[in-house]
């Protein structure tokens, strides 16, 4: 009996199927284990979930248990130039397919974090809505409580599931900065942007303002510090390059009042990769509770075209990652990627490089293990009056 070089391989490659292929016909499959035989995917097959995890709808079963998700937010209607975040956590999870549990080990940190003792699932996406930002910020908000605080039976020495969100503009950082603050207290958070996003919602050039406009992916972080929701003083943005508004210092100045240390973009030319996360470890607790934010816009617009307001003078993509290497021992509660806009990308560049870094993100913290207890207030859950802005005002 003659066989194909494809029977010739299956028997060289162990997988036990030659018996079932004779004469360029297949017998049945019936005595094969069928997980074997057809239950991996090439990179460019399958459904799309990020890295091609598991899959699971998080937000309708509060009963489901994992260590951290990977969970989208397509919202995009608090952008001030141009829009198209919303369409981000497709591009991203599409970006991530040559992400595989299969190879996933990262040679950086030696280990794979996708066959270690975290369960990571794709927990899919928030269905908010594009039509209203005030009913978008409560959406948002209800969602990273649900996901956050799985059956509402979370004990004093329980630790919740993290989260690494795939925006989505930056807005999206105040629902899970305020659901954060319930289980954490204050956080700490490391902020790699070309803007400051601490910008007063008065600073926008409107003669127009309501409750709701005060509410952009420039303001979130003046609206968390006005929440009581940062940390004081341990907060960091790095990779600057803004234009300032005015004549002269202000909008620095008032940033300092929100309790953010600057690292700028140039920084990077002498002091490096290394130098830059070293001054952050300078600045941010080894102790607490930390928060990590990427806006894509931190890197060069020759890396990241795809992107809602580009900045020349950016960080190269090798150098983030370095960076967000040399910060794996924090206390990572919770991490995203933001700001993707893949009509202005070419050929994936922007979600390519989003994708690896929620990889980084996802393997620092199944790297450092389960979080400590003793990062948890108190008292999971306070009332929200006790916040220093009513949070259904906007």
């Amino acid at each position: 009996m003659k066989f194909s070089l494809l029977a010739h391989y299956l028997v060289a490659s162990g997988t036990g199927l030659a018996h079932s292929y004779r004469d360029g016909q297949f017998d049945s499959f019936e005595n094969e284990d069928l997980q074997e035989v057809w239950g991996q995917d090439w990179p460019f097959s399958g459904i799309q979930t990020f890295a091609h995890l598991e899959h699971q709808k998080c937000l309708l079963n509060r009963s489901l248990d994992f260590d951290v998700g990977v969970i989208g937010v397509p919202f995009d209607t608090a952008v001030t130039f141009r829009p198209g975040a919303r369409f981000g956590p497709q591009a991203i999870r599409r970006a991530s397919q040559r992400q595989t549990s299969l190879r996933g080990f990262n040679f950086r940190t030696g280990i794979n974090p996708y066959q270690s003792w975290a369960k990571v699932l794709d927990c899919g996406d928030v269905p908010v809505t594009p039509m209203d930002n005030k009913l978008a910020l409560q959406m948002m908000t209800a969602a990273y409580e649900n996901l956050l605080t799985r059956n509402s039976t979370l004990q004093q020495d329980e630790m919740p599931p993290r989260l690494v969100t795939l925006g989505g503009d930056h807005s999206i950082i105040l629902p899970a900065l305020r659901q954060l603050h319930k289980i954490y207290g204050p956080v700490s958070v490391i902020h790699f942007d070309s803007h400051l996003d601490t910008w007063a919602p008065s600073k926008y050039p409107s003669y127009w303002h309501s409750d709701e406009s005060a509410f952009t992916h420039g303001s979130m972080l003046w609206l968390a510090h006005q929440e009581g929701l940062l940390a004081e003083n341990t907060n960091v943005h790095a990779g600057l390059r803004t234009r300032l508004s005015g004549k002269g210092w202000d909008d620095y100045e008032e940033d300092a009042g929100s309790g953010f240390h600057r690292i700028e973009s140039d920084d990077c030319l002498n002091l490096g990769a290394d130098g830059m996360a070293d001054k952050i470890l300078a600045l941010v607790p080894k102790d607490k509770p930390v928060y990590i934010s990427v806006d894509i816009d931190v890197l060069d617009p020759s890396t990241a075209p795809g992107t809602g307001t580009p900045e020349a003078g950016g960080l190269l993509t090798r150098e983030l990652i370095h960076m967000l290497r040399r910060l794996e021992d924090l206390h990572l509660v919770g991490a995203d990627i933001v700001e993707v806009s893949p009509a202005f990308d070419h050929a994936d560049i922007t979600a390519l490089a989003a994708s690896q870094i929620a990889y980084e993100l996802i393997t620092s913290m199944v790297k450092k293990g389960p979080l400590d207890p003793s990062l948890l207030k108190n008292t999971l859950f306070q009332n929200q009056a006790d916040l220093g802005i009513a949070q259904d005002s906007f």
